[in-house]
């Protein structure tokens, strides 16, 4: 199966009233976790690559991975870039093939985030990729993309509604009281917030940092709008857990596939468990 864009994916979301996971790809082994989880559970899946991830492994490897997986798949697959930083980069992502595009203005003022992320927009939609733009800032760090607890903010609804209808925005991610990498403490939604965005805005919403919210919460994220849910720490925290452990207990194992192959077991439960909380199972 070819990849696919988030429209092909997140309209059916929307309607049925069920989200959609979007995992962080670091390596090959987290590629085939994602896959493999998803194929499982009978699930559409997006999957993400970070600012961390293209410095590590590189354009060009990101997107033969991805693009391999998803031709063998059963499901269907997005490749989405994660908080892209500018427009450059966004143009080089979709000429590499990415089916989506996530351009981060959050850091500017309103009119030079909705300048900033029209341009990507025009130049997505003309490459038939789709677009998620993001308001309001979400705390925490996520590879380079760090933002301190003072200068997070969450999202104004009638600047959501003005944002997307300048841009015309595919996705919107939003700032409810979520944060990237591990939460200090247990993360506290504004659900009348949430509720306020969904009766704003027309395009599917996004729920950054979601490794780590209660299931409860994700589920009522769900049925009140969220279309889209961004797992990392999760994955990062299970991969590596399990090849901790299997080195404790084999100190003297050589063979990087023995330590990778439990750790890649790992990740596929979590994400499991993830697709089945969002929803999704069964929906490919």
């Amino acid at each position: 199966m070819s990849l696919v864009s988030l429209n092909d994916i997140l309209g059916r979301a929307e309607e049925e009233g069920y989200a959609v996971g979007a995992f962080n790809c670091n390596n090959m082994e987290i590629v085939q976790a994602i896959i493999r989880a998803a194929e499982k559970e009978r699930a559409p899946v997006i999957i993400q690559a970070s600012q961390g991830a293209i410095r590590y492994a590189g354009l060009p490897y990101i997107v033969a991975l991805v693009r391999e997986a998803a031709a063998g798949a059963a499901v269907p697959v997005v490749l989405h870039l994660d908080h892209g930083t500018s427009f450059e980069q966004a143009v080089q992502c979709i000429r590499h093939g990415f089916s989506s595009i996530m351009i981060d203005g959050s850091q500017h003022p309103l009119e030079k985030n909705i300048e900033l992320t029209r341009r990507v927009v025009e130049v997505a939609h003309a490459a038939g990729v789709s677009v998620e733009g993001e308001l309001g800032r979400i705390g925490g760090t996520e590879d380079d993309i760090s933002v301190s607890d003072a200068e997070a903010f969450f999202t104004d609804p009638e600047e959501a509604n003005y944002f997307v209808k300048q841009t015309g925005v595919d996705a919107l991610a939003i700032s409810i009281g979520t944060a990237h990498g591990r939460y200090k403490g247990v993360p506290k939604l504004d659900f009348p917030r949430l509720e306020q965005i969904r009766r704003a805005i027309s395009c599917p919403i996004v729920l950054h940092g979601s490794s780590g919210v209660a299931a409860e919460d994700i589920k009522k994220a769900a049925k009140l709008g969220v279309s889209k849910f961004n797992i990392d720490t999760d994955i990062r925290e299970a991969f590596t857990g399990a090849a901790r452990d299997y080195l404790a207990a084999n100190p003297l194992e050589i063979d990087p596939r023995n330590v990778l192959g439990p750790a890649r077991e790992a990740a596929t439960a979590i994400i499991r468990e993830k697709i089945r909380l969002f929803g999704s199972s069964n929906k490919a």
